[in-house]
């Protein structure tokens, strides 16, 4: 099975709380497989700061954003990160009783969501998951969400997508990482990230995590790779 080589994670911070943020930096850049490029104090320096690192070829594979900040908030920052920079994964840090401001960050690109008294450990993991490829969401923050995705009629999906589109969003969808998918598919991690790619312009979403929500919403389910590489042969 083909793999890519391991590499540092690179993460960029943004919180407008300086402590917070320092905090962030020191703990994260001690982790052995992560690597902060940056920190930055709000939406409009974090743009400047990734327009600037991916002239360098430094782009951050993740960004750990706030929500809650002015007077570009953490909303419309995700939005622009991920119209600018798809591959670019935003983990967001919210506060208790914030269920609109997290619905929308996800609408926005976010990959999942955080409280903000989680322990740094704890986002770590996030940052490694949604690097991975994996959907992490509190259960009920997930079932609003779907409530709140427009839904389309299922026959619709199968004259848009491919067959072999179909099997990895019935993996996102069941939460498999990009290993798992790419393993089950017999592909390459790097083939199961374009074809998200695809699946995303195709259905007018802007996150795997809106993909996963929208595929459960039209049934579109999987029981893991090895149910999906049942299914036949590999098909590019």
């Amino acid at each position: 099975m083909p793999s890519e080589d391991d590499e540092l994670i690179r993460v960029l911070v943004v919180d407008d709380h300086g402590v917070v943020r320092r905090g962030l930096f020191s703990f994260l850049d001690g982790e052995a497989d992560l690597e902060v490029v940056a920190d930055a104090a709000g939406g409009q320096q974090a743009l400047d700061l990734l327009a600037s690192l991916d002239r360098e070829g430094r782009r951050p594979d993740v960004v750990v954003m706030d929500l809650q900040m002015e007077p570009m908030d953490g909303i419309e920052s995700t939005r622009r990160i991920r119209a600018l920079y798809d591959d670019v994964e935003v983990v967001a840090l919210t506060s208790f009783g914030e269920d609109e401001r997290v619905h929308a960050a996800l609408r926005a690109g976010a990959s999942g969501y955080l409280l903000k008294d989680a322990d740094a450990d704890e986002v770590a993991v996030a940052v490694r998951a949604a690097h991975r490829g994996e959907v992490q969401l509190d259960p009920a923050v997930a079932g609003r969400l779907i409530a709140s995705l427009q839904a389309e009629p299922a026959e619709d999906v199968t004259l848009r997508l491919t067959a072999r589109e179909l099997d990895v969003l019935r993996l996102v969808a069941a939460g498999e990482p990009n290993k798992r998918i790419a393993d089950g598919l017999e592909i390459t991690e790097r083939t199961v990230r374009s074809h998200v790619s695809r699946i995303l312009a195709k259905l007018g979403l802007s996150s795997r995590t809106q993909a996963a929500l929208w595929a459960a919403r039209q049934g579109l389910t999987a029981g893991g790779a090895d149910d999906a590489a049942a299914t036949g042969p590999p098909r590019a």
